[in-house]
């Protein structure tokens, strides 16, 4: 496990958000399947990226509610749809794993209890996200997507 250690500068977004529980994954795919039809309606959008967001409290366990959302990327936020909103990732430094598969929750565990304790970094409170590009294959083996974990160095 070799993730890029990069420096992300601030992403505007636009898109639909729910809050839920760790134990609530289902609704992750309720939210894209109620975002997806209606994401033509976004103006100013930079590419047809889309942005899987996660805003965990900073007392996250798994009974604490988080706000996930299903966002693409905008050069402007001046036009919201109705029924979305805006959520901005701040600029600062990200781990960058490459998840292949659809399998995100073993990768964060290999992330959590492999890479970050020997890493020098730990976890910085700002938005995790992936970005889906052309390589994200709903459902597939074969699916490719870049999985953003916000760090700052251990002092």
């Amino acid at each position: 496990m070799n993730p890029s250690v990069l420096d992300v500068s601030e992403k505007v977004l636009i898109g639909m958000s729910d809050t839920i529980l760790m134990s609530e994954s289902h609704k992750i795919g309720q939210l894209w399947q109620k975002f997806m039809p209606n994401k033509h309606l976004i103006k100013n959008t930079i590419n047809n990226h889309h942005f899987a967001v996660q805003v965990y409290n900073s007392e996250n366990t798994m009974d604490k509610p988080f706000q996930i959302w299903a966002t693409i990327e905008v050069s402007e936020a001046n036009t919201i749809p109705a029924e979305m909103d805006v959520v901005t990732i701040p600029n600062g430094l990200y781990a960058k794993f490459t998840l292949r598969g659809m399998e995100i929750g073993r990768l964060y565990q290999d992330i959590m209890t492999t890479w970050l304790p020997s890493s020098g970094y730990i976890i910085d409170n700002r938005p995790h996200f992936q970005i889906m590009d052309e390589r994200y294959k709903n459902n597939s083996t074969s699916s490719e997507e870049d999985v953003y974990v916000p760090i700052t160095k251990l002092n």
